[in-house]
C-alpha cells in the first residue's frame, strides 16, 4: 500500500488539462472505517483502489464504542482479527439503571452463533488503524491523505474524481482518479450523497449530548451504565486501554460553550468520582443524534455506504456495525462486477439488501433513546415500574438479556432463491411447502437470506477451525451427510464451477475420514465435532445450502430443488457465466455497462 502523493498505482494512461489520470478498479471518498473495510475486502480479492482522505491522517479520537459479533466476522474474513483484539473489551454488559441507580435492564448475550462474542467494547481509532495498516499487504491499494474531492465527473465507460492536495510550501495541486465505480464513504454530510440526489429521510431529535472521554479510567468498572435519571440521563462506559466515557444529556437553554467548560463538565462529574478537576480528559464534545437513511445507495457508477448511507443514534451501538454490514454486503459484489462475472446490475440489490435492515436500526435505536431520556418524573416512575413488572417474567427478562429485540438482517429481496418456489430475486421468510420433510420440520423458518452460523470444525488441514477459516471467502455449496458431486447433476457443477464455488460436504467427526477418503477430490470434508451443524440441519428440511462469500444464504432446499435454486441465485446475481479461469487469465476487460 502506498500513502504518499508519489508513486501511485495504475498506469497514468492519460493526461487532462495538463494533470495526470490515475487509474484503478475503485475511488473510495472517506479513510473512516467503512472506506477501509471497503478497501481491505477488495484488496483481499485482488481489486485495485485508491482511498481519498481530506483530512492528513485518521481521526484519533474516540467516537464509536460497540463491536457486534456480525463485525467480528468480517474483521476474521479479511485477516484482521490478532490486529483487532487487543483493542476489545468481548463480551460487553449493559446495564439500565433508573434515577435512583436500581437495575431495570440487564444486556448480556451469552450465545456465538457467528463465532465471536455478541457484544465488545473497543477503541475506534485503534481498530481503524489496524484496518489501515491492514491495507498494506495489497499492492493495489493506497489511501491518500490530503486529498479533498471537490468534483466527480461520469461519463458511459468510468467515473473520475477531481482532488485538491496541498504541499508543504502550500501550493494546490488539482489531482484526477479514474475509475469503475466511486464509493462515498465520507459520513452524514457526504457529497456522494448529494450528488447522487436520493432523499435522506428521517429525523433529527433536537436533544443534544455532552460526551466526555478521560484516560486513566478512575472507576474501572468494565461495562455500560445506562442512566435514566430523569434530572438528567446519562451513560458511563468502561472501554479497552483504561478509557471512560461519559455522556450527559444537555437541557434547553445550555449553549455548547458552556458545557464544555471544564467547570460545567467538572460539576456533571461530581456525582460520579470524587474529585473530577484531576482526571485526565481526551475531549469534551457535543453531538445531536439523527436517525436518517438515504432512499436509494447508487446510482450509475457512483454509490454510498455507512454513515453517507444512513444515520443512527448512539443507543444500539449500531452505527459502526451498519457500516461494516455496507462493507461486507458491497464488497463481493463490486468484486463479481469488476471481474466480469456479474453484470452491474447486480448493485442494485445493495440498497434491496441494506436498507431495510438499516432502517430498522434506526427505528430501534430511536425508540430505544425515547425510552431512557424520560425527564418527565411521573413518566420515569411508570416506567420503572413497568420495567419492574416485566422483570418477574423470566421470557421478558431473557428477552432483553440475550438481545433478541435486536433485528437480525434477513434478506427479502437481492441474490436470493425463495426456498419454496424457486423463484429468482425474493424468498419468503417461511418454508410452506407440503412435502412432508417440510411439514414434519422442526423450524419451518427459512434460512434464506440469513446469514449461517459459524461453529468449529475439522478439517485435513487443521482442528478445531471457525467454519469461514475452513471453507475460504468465496461462495460455497454446504451439504449436510452426502458428497456434493453425488448430489447434484453435471450442469448445475459445471455452473458453479465457473462460479469459484468450494464444494463442502458436512459429516460428524466419526465419520470425517471415511468421508475424505470416499468423496470426490474436488470436496471439502469437514467434521462437526461440535454438533452443532448437525443440529442446524437437523431443525431445517435444507439438505444443501448455497453460501454467499458474505455469509449470507442465497438458497437453501432439497436435492432435487437444487438445479433450479442455483439457476434463481445465478440470474439473481446477475451472473454472466464468465469462468474463474477467464478471470485470473484476463488483463483487463470492457467496463461494466451501468
Amino acid at each position: 500500500m502506498n500513502t504518499t502523493e508519489g508513486s501511485d498505482l495504475g498506469d497514468s494512461s492519460d493526461v487532462v488539462d495538463g494533470s495526470a489520470v490515475v487509474d484503478c478498479d475503485v475511488v473510495i471518498v472517506g479513510a473512516g472505517p467503512v472506506g477501509l473495510m471497503l478497501a481491505n475486502i477488495l484488496g483481499m480479492y485482488g481489486r485495485s483502489v485508491t482511498v481519498l482522505e481530506a483530512l492528513d491522517d485518521l481521526i484519533d479520537y474516540p467516537r464509536g464504542v460497540g463491536l457486534d459479533d456480525e463485525s467480528f466476522r468480517t474483521i476474521q474474513t479479511v485477516g484482521l482479527v490478532d490486529s483487532v483484539r487487543p483493542h476489545t473489551s468481548p463480551q460487553h454488559i449493559m446495564r439500565l439503571v433508573n434515577g435512583a441507580g436500581k437495575v431495570i435492564l440487564v444486556n448480556n448475550p451469552q450465545t456465538d452463533e457467528f463465532g465471536w462474542e455478541r457484544k465488545h467494547a473497543f477503541i475506534q481509532p485503534e481498530v481503524d488503524r489496524a484496518l489501515y495498516n491492514g491495507l498494506s499487504r495489497f499492492d493495489g491499494v493506497q489511501v491518500l491523505f490530503d486529498h479533498r474531492v471537490e468534483q466527480v465527473d461520469e461519463d458511459a465507460n468510468s467515473v473520475t474524481a477531481v482532488a485538491r492536495t496541498a504541499a508543504a510550501d502550500g501550493t494546490v495541486t488539482e489531482r484526477r482518479f479514474r475509475a469503475q465505480f466511486l464509493v462515498g464513504c465520507e459520513g452524514g454530510k457526504s457529497p456522494t450523497r448529494k450528488r447522487l440526489g436520493v432523499t435522506f429521510e428521517g429525523e433529527s431529535p433536537s436533544t443534544r449530548w455532552l460526551v466526555v472521554d478521560v484516560n486513566n479510567d478512575p472507576l474501572g468498572t468494565p461495562n455500560v451504565f445506562l442512566g435514566a435519571d430523569p434530572k438528567r440521563p446519562y451513560v458511563s462506559i468502561g472501554l479497552p486501554h483504561a478509557v471512560r466515557r461519559w455522556e450527559f444529556m444537555l437541557h434547553d437553554g445550555e449553549t455548547e460553550e458552556q458545557v464544555t467548560d471544564p467547570a460545567f463538565v467538572n460539576n456533571l462529574l461530581a456525582d460520579h468520582v470524587p474529585d473530577p478537576s484531576s482526571l485526565d480528559f481526551i475531549r469534551r464534545r457535543v453531538f445531536t443524534h439523527h436517525g436518517r437513511v438515504a432512499s436509494h445507495f447508487r446510482r450509475g457508477r457512483q454509490i454510498v455506504a455507512g454513515d453517507a448511507a444512513h444515520l443512527m443514534p448512539v443507543w444500539m451501538g449500531q452505527g459502526w456495525n451498519s457500516g461494516m454490514r455496507d462493507a461486507t454486503n458491497l464488497g463481493w459484489k463490486l468484486a463479481s462486477v469488476l471481474s466480469g462475472q456479474a453484470d452491474a446490475a447486480l448493485l442494485d440489490t445493495f440498497t434491496d439488501e441494506r436498507k431495510d435492515h438499516a432502517r430498522a436500526m434506526v427505528d430501534l435505536s430511536l425508540t430505544f433513546g425515547k425510552f431512557i431520556k424520560i425527564t418527565n418524573p411521573i413518566a420515569a416512575a411508570a416506567r420503572d415500574a413497568a420495567s419492574t413488572a416485566l422483570n418477574l417474567f423470566p421470557q421478558v427478562k431473557s428477552y432483553f438479556a440475550d438481545m433478541r429485540f435486536k433485528p437480525m438482517p434477513r434478506y427479502t429481496r437481492g441474490v436470493l432463491a425463495d426456498p419454496t418456489t424457486q423463484a429468482s430475486g425474493r424468498a419468503g421468510a417461511t418454508l410452506t411447502s407440503r412435502l412432508i420433510p417440510v411439514r414434519t420440520a422442526n423450524s419451518k423458518v427459512s434460512p434464506v437470506g440469513v446469514q449461517f452460523p459459524q461453529p468449529r470444525v475439522n478439517a485435513l488441514t487443521g482442528d478445531n477451525l471457525l467454519l469461514d477459516d475452513a471453507i475460504g471467502n468465496w461462495w460455497s455449496v454446504i451439504v449436510w451427510g452426502n458428497d456434493p458431486t453425488d448430489m447434484l447433476p453435471q450442469a448445475s457443477l459445471d455452473k458453479l464451477a465457473a462460479l469459484g464455488a468450494r464444494l463442502v460436504a458436512v459429516v460428524p467427526e466419526t465419520q470425517r475420514e471415511w468421508a475424505t477418503d470416499g468423496m470426490d477430490p474436488r470436496v471439502l470434508v469437514l467434521g462437526d465435532h461440535t454438533g452443532r451443524l448437525k443440529k442446524w440441519f437437523d431443525d431445517r428440511p435444507t439438505p444443501i445450502v448455497f453460501l454467499r462469500p458474505d455469509r449470507f444464504v442465497a438458497g437453501a432446499c432439497l436435492a432435487q430443488h437444487a438445479p433450479a435454486t442455483l439457476d434463481a441465485i445465478l440470474a439473481a446475481m446477475h451472473f454472466t457465466g464468465r469462468t474463474v479461469e477467464a478471470v485470473a487469465a484476463q488483463d483487463d476487460h470492457e467496463p461494466a455497462a451501468v
